[in-house]
């Protein structure tokens, strides 16, 4: 299954924030079994860098909370279709519409997040990591 990770479930696994950390822990853990195939959005890396570096106060903590996304995830790019996309769909909240249509162009199966409220009017599926990893097990068997 191929999922648009909201950038709060990213944050939570490389910030360990409670009580959230242990939910993206199984995503990413899942991830890197190939069991999911993780997508972020180009615009997720700077807000990473900006969130990490004002968490940690460290440039190369924040740095490492890149690199380390770079290597789990693939990236959807940001590019004018989408940015137009977002922002004629009248969503209130543009960094949430810029994620639905990122996944949208990109043909994703479901964006996985713990603030389904922001996701109402997204035209594919939202999921919490629990439904997530639920269809992931129904699907390989278990």
């Amino acid at each position: 299954m191929r999922v648009l990770v909201d950038t709060n479930i990213v944050l939570d696994f490389l910030l360990q924030r409670e009580p959230f950390s242990q939910n993206a822990e199984m995503l990413f853990q899942a991830i890197d079994k190939e069991e999911v195939v993780g997508y972020i959005t180009a615009t997720t890396l700077t807000d990473i860098f900006y969130i990490a570096r004002r968490h940690t106060r460290d440039v190369e903590q924040a740095r490492q909370a890149v690199s380390e996304t770079l290597t789990a995830m693939a990236i959807c790019p940001v590019d004018r279709t989408v940015l137009e996309l977002a922002f004629d769909s009248g969503l209130n909240d543009f960094e949430d519409a810029v994620q639905i249509f990122s996944a949208v162009t990109q043909g994703l199966d479901a964006i996985v997040t713990r603030d389904a409220q922001g996701f109402l009017s997204s035209p594919i599926s939202v999921l919490s990591v629990q439904e997530l990893l639920q269809q992931v097990k129904q699907q390989n068997g278990g």
